[in-house]
């Protein structure tokens, strides 16, 4: 018998509707449990209403796995992991890489699991899942028969979950730069490098603005490995520079370049995109690309990214030419897609031009979106072009 919590009297709605996430000021009563252990949830009136693990090093004190009274275990991760594939293996058709696992979307909260390839990277950001690791490793080599499975856990949220970060292959072997397709590019997924190594949720954004560069010269700011930049060239870019904060990013960009005959229509500078803004020529370019990673991990936080979106925004549209492009994404969730949008607006009106519209963009199949889950929509993308009012 799994042991037992019970919430208080005023269940919140989120989690009444699906959401997976039970705080701790949530909790009535809770039987003696260790952290990452299995607990069965009831409410206050003793109705079932999940099973989930639990952490007391946590505020997340129980995420559910499960809204059905049955077993946690190898079957149960079997079931769930092949229902998501499922959902998403129509992204093969254009590739061989696709995310197979996305956290709370797919049922599996602190589970990450991208398939790159034959090889498979992994990622346990909760203690709960954390301690089911052996078993999941074990599903992932039935389902899919990779030649490798790379766990690459990290980030400051393993502290608070009781984890260390981790980066080791759990079965098989493989390179640290893992070569894989998308779109009819080669591209490499960096085990030193960010997240699972590369960032497969803006492929569908990269492929709608290649259609629009053809012998445009293209400016990537914050092109980690190059995913834009790439995609741009495949579809007939004249010429790109990469700009990135990371020397290893830019080395791997290199390869990539080489890999794809690209290596003589890029530039790659080391630069922070901000001061690549205020001091770099960006006039000449024909599309811009405003891509960073997440500004804000709290609220506390959210001002100043923020003050960031605008300031990346403003720099350029004011620096483009009149008809020229701007792609521009957020991938920070606490920050809404309408004050995201606002600051976008403010850099036009403060810049005097006016911006049309191209292209609206967010999260492909493999990052689901849940409606009851809103932590799951975080991406944002917008492709404008730029217009001088003077000139209208």
């Amino acid at each position: 018998m799994n042991p037992k919590a019970y919430l208080r009297r005023n269940i919140k709605r989120r989690v009444a509707l699906g959401h997976p996430w039970i705080y701790d000021n949530e909790i009535q009563s809770c039987d003696s449990v260790d952290d990452g252990q299995i607990v069965d949830v009831f409410t206050s009136s003793d109705q079932f209403l999940g099973r989930g693990y639990f952490n007391s090093l946590s505020t997340i004190r129980i995420r559910l796995l499960t809204r059905k009274n049955i077993e946690i275990n190898g079957a149960f991760f079997r079931e769930k992991i092949l229902r998501a594939f499922n959902k998403k293996k129509a992204l093969l058709n254009n590739g061989d890489s696709l995310r197979v696992v996305f956290g709370e979307a797919d049922g599996l909260p602190g589970m990450i699991v991208d398939k790159f390839a034959d090889f498979l990277v992994v990622q346990f950001n909760t203690l709960g899942i954390y301690t089911f690791r052996r078993e999941i490793v074990d599903v992932l080599l039935e389902l899919f028969s990779p030649k490798g499975i790379y766990e690459k856990s990290e980030g400051s949220s393993l502290e608070k979950e009781g984890l260390v970060q981790t980066g080791e292959w759990l079965a098989g072997d493989g390179p640290i730069l893992i070569p894989f397709n998308i779109d009819g590019l080669r591209f490499l997924a960096d085990m030193k490098g960010q997240k699972t190594g590369f960032f497969l949720d803006q492929r569908e954004n990269a492929m709608k603005l290649a259609f629009l560069s053809n012998d445009r010269f293209v400016i990537d700011l914050f092109s980690y490995t190059g995913n834009f930049a790439f995609h741009c060239l495949n579809y007939g870019a004249r010429s790109v520079v990469l700009v990135d904060i990371s020397e290893r990013a830019l080395e791997v960009s290199e390869e990539i370049a080489k890999m794809n005959g690209f290596e003589h229509k890029c530039e790659f500078v080391k630069a922070n995109a901000f001061d690549y803004l205020r001091n770099g020529d960006i006039s000449k370019a024909d599309i811009v690309i405003i891509d960073p990673p997440a500004m804000a991990k709290n609220t506390s936080s959210k001002s100043s990214a923020l003050r960031g979106y605008k300031e990346l925004n403003l720099r350029g549209i004011k620096n483009l030419r009149n008809d020229r492009v701007l792609a521009t994404s957020s991938c920070t969730q606490i920050v809404s897609e309408e004050d995201w949008l606002k600051c976008i607006n403010e850099a036009f009106a403060d810049s005097k031009k006016l911006g049309t519209l191209i292209y609206r963009g967010g999260q492909p199949l493999d990052h689901p979106e849940v409606s009851s889950i809103f932590e799951t929509k975080y991406l944002k993308f917008r492709v404008f072009s730029v217009h001088n009012i003077a000139e209208l």
